[in-house]
């Protein structure tokens, strides 16, 4: 049998810890599934190299020094990636607003894990980049459906808030009713759009909609009062607009949050964005 490297990352980790139970913590797998790969190894060397005859794993003399060679291979193979992912990029795509302080996290963690870059690109069809490979994955919002070839990972929720031109009458009231959006003119991000007549049952969609293709379009079509929109409250945060009114939005369901990316491209690297990604956030 031949030995690979998942012999050695389970037998140095059980060497430096010193613990069968510890170690397999460490590397996301089971005790047992542990205990037959470093068994695996020894069968391979021949040579037994840790004792289990005591409460405590101790090292063999042969086990010692093996070690040492087998953290020396591994040392100089994590070097190797790192240089190589070095000259790695992610093309992360958007359209507008990269949510915060979650975008800022993912990458930190992703670039300090990996020592590939992440490339932001501000995109205004993020499907559409995906298809002719100029992103490699990219933040979407809303309740939109998308094509079966199209992977989606959800990151998380916010809450919606509608807006309105400055004359508005609705920039004098304290909230707005869900349920009466449907009354208002709409005003529709048809491409990356968090809301849009999808977002409510068919038999209950709004009745007038003013249909723009980017978000510029959109937030200057509802500047100019020529109806009202529906966005996620970041953006009350994120993008103020003199004339522009935000008002508080009840009854709402949350716009989604997630990451979509088509299979095939750069898997490897997606994967890890995605372990970076997941955890930022639920910060």
């Amino acid at each position: 049998m031949d030995v690979e490297l998942r012999h050695l990352r389970a037998f140095v980790a059980v060497a430096r810890r010193r613990s069968f139970t510890r170690a397999a913590e460490q590397l996301l797998i089971t005790q047992p599934a542990l205990s037959r790969t470093v068994a695996q190894l020894e069968s391979a060397l021949g040579v037994r190299l840790l004792d289990r005859s005591s409460r405590h794993v101790e090292l063999t003399s042969s086990g010692t020094e093996f070690l040492g060679h087998a953290e020396r291979v591994l040392d100089t193979l994590d070097q190797a990636i790192a240089s190589a992912r070095h000259d790695a990029t992610l093309r992360l795509g958007f359209s507008w607003l990269l949510p915060d302080p979650w975008a800022q996290q993912a990458v930190r963690r992703f670039e300090e894990s990996t020592g590939a870059s992440v490339a932001l690109a501000r995109v205004d069809d993020p499907l559409l980049a995906l298809r002719r490979d100029t992103i490699d994955i990219a933040v979407v919002r809303g309740d939109a459906a998308l094509p079966r070839q199209v992977r989606t990972v959800h990151l998380y929720d916010e809450p919606r808030i509608a807006v309105c031109s400055q004359d508005s009458d609705l920039a004098r009231r304290a909230s707005l009713d869900w349920a009466e959006v449907r009354r208002w003119p709409l005003v529709v991000n048809t491409v990356s759009g968090s809301t849009g007549p999808w977002s409510w049952p068919e038999d209950w969609r709004p009745g007038h909609i003013l249909e723009t293709a980017n978000y510029d379009e959109w937030l200057e079509t509802v500047a100019a009062g020529r109806g009202i929109g529906v966005v996620p409250d970041v953006v009350r945060r994120r993008a103020p607009h003199s004339a522009l009114r935000f008002v508080p939005l009840t009854g709402a369901p949350p716009s989604p949050v997630g990451l979509v990316f088509l299979n095939g491209a750069q898997p490897a690297l997606i994967r890890r964005f995605l372990d970076a990604a997941l955890p930022a956030a639920q910060e």
